[in-house]
């Protein structure tokens, strides 16, 4: 896919083998918020045939399938054994991903998930796992990684523009509604994860993170937190996700040596903006003493760069459509998507790290445990460092 600069490995297995010319045929499960939105666009995609929507309310998948021509049913089983297809997206509460997954990756079937991929770690390996031995495209639907924006924000990371990250500060705040399984982190926070590990150089790979979390409605969950840890070279990130803001934020500032990027998602006539304005230090000796350099820099007059802002051009398009695209092309070219399962797997790593956090108190809390990342990694790649070495750019 050419909009994504993401190189991709070639994927083991061979699929379900169906023909390229040929329309793959999908079945949706899930009629409630978000399957509406799968079934629009797959049903738009010259690479898609929507053939069913499954949903538990009968009369809702019906409704659903009924603007499509597509066949209701009330069950993925029921489906599976009916018709011929290539592939079930998944879009049901995060609880029920392991089960309908397996069941459908059991079948033969490429999976779409959206997030998170599922409720627990050792459920995503499992998915993940399953995936890999039958041969078959595990996707996670990251959305907000099919963007144009987003795209752009990789491009530019991966180009050098920023120079070395030295920190990224994301708020995605609104009234929003306090969910009844998952915490405002669980909720929100995979959107700002994904994107870090779509767009910077070595993914998401934290060691530990630390996060903080308040309930004052006292709904038996946290509404508002905050989430941060380390980045490379002594660089820092910064997660803010709330339910109960009256004002609607969707924002992700990135600083480098070089320059600072700025996404605003809700600004549709400048949602990126890159700031060639920055503190300016002597650089650091390349002979000095460790503790001798700190201190002359620490000393030394700081002087700041006020340079020109600038916005890319980016074409509109809904990212939902790219998506469903890459999930086509994934298949065909029998490889990992661009936000595959092992992304996915990064992912859930970091909000199963978040829970244990706020359990401790907001103390450090390791990401993926070393006693649970032993032995091969998954897509046959080795664990490294008690992260999975991303597919791409490792």
């Amino acid at each position: 896919m050419a909009d994504l600069p993401h190189s991709l490995l070639q994927f083991r297995g061979s699929g379900t083998g169906s023909e390229p010319d040929r329309p793959l045929a999908v079945v949706v499960v899930g009629a409630g918020y978000w399957g509406p939105n799968l079934a629009r666009n797959f049903q738009r995609s010259a690479d898609w045939d929507l053939v069913a929507v499954c949903d538990l309310d009968l009369d809702r998948a019906a409704a659903l399938a009924s603007l499509y021509g597509a066949t209701a049913f009330g069950s993925l089983d029921e489906a599976l054994d009916t018709l011929d297809v290539d592939a079930v997206a998944i879009a049901t509460p995060a609880r029920t991903h392991h089960h309908v997954a397996l069941t459908a990756l059991g079948a033969g079937k490429h999976v779409l998930v959206e997030k998170p991929l599922a409720d627990h770690w050792s459920k995503g390996t499992d998915m993940v796992a399953a995936a890999d031995s039958r041969g078959l495209v595990l996707m996670a639907d990251h959305t907000y990684c099919y963007t144009p924006a987003v795209q752009k924000m990789r491009e530019l990371l991966a180009d050098g523009e920023l120079g070395d990250v030295l920190y990224v500060d994301s708020v995605r705040i609104n009234l929003g509604l306090v969910q009844p399984d998952v915490d405002v982190f669980w909720d929100l926070a995979p959107h700002d994860l994904s994107i870090l590990d779509f767009i910077l150089p070595d993914g998401l790979t934290p060691q530990a993170v630390s996060a903080h979390g308040a309930d004052p409605l006292g709904t038996g969950r946290d509404c508002v937190g905050h989430l941060s840890f380390d980045l490379p070279f002594g660089a820092m990130a910064h997660i803010h996700v709330n339910w109960l803001s009256p004002t609607k934020i969707r924002q992700m500032v990135i600083g480098g040596t070089q320059r600072t990027l700025v996404w605003d998602d809700l600004n549709p006539q400048q949602r990126l903006s890159v700031y060639d304005r920055g503190v300016q230090l002597p650089k650091r000796g390349a002979h000095s003493n460790g503790a001798h350099n700190t201190a002359d820099r620490r000393d030394a007059a700081i002087s700041y760069r006020l340079g020109d802002t600038w916005s890319p051009a980016l074409p509109e398009r809904e990212a939902l459509g790219q998506m469903v695209a890459e999930f086509a092309a994934a298949i065909r070219g029998k490889r990992p998507s661009a936000t595959s399962g092992a992304s996915a797997l990064r992912v859930l790593g970091v909000l199963e790290a978040t829970s244990r956090s706020l359990q401790a108190g907001g103390a450090k809390a390791d990401v993926a445990p070393p006693d649970r990342m032993t032995g091969p990694g998954l897509f046959g790649h080795e664990l490294v460092d008690g992260a999975l070495r991303q597919e791409a750019g490792a």
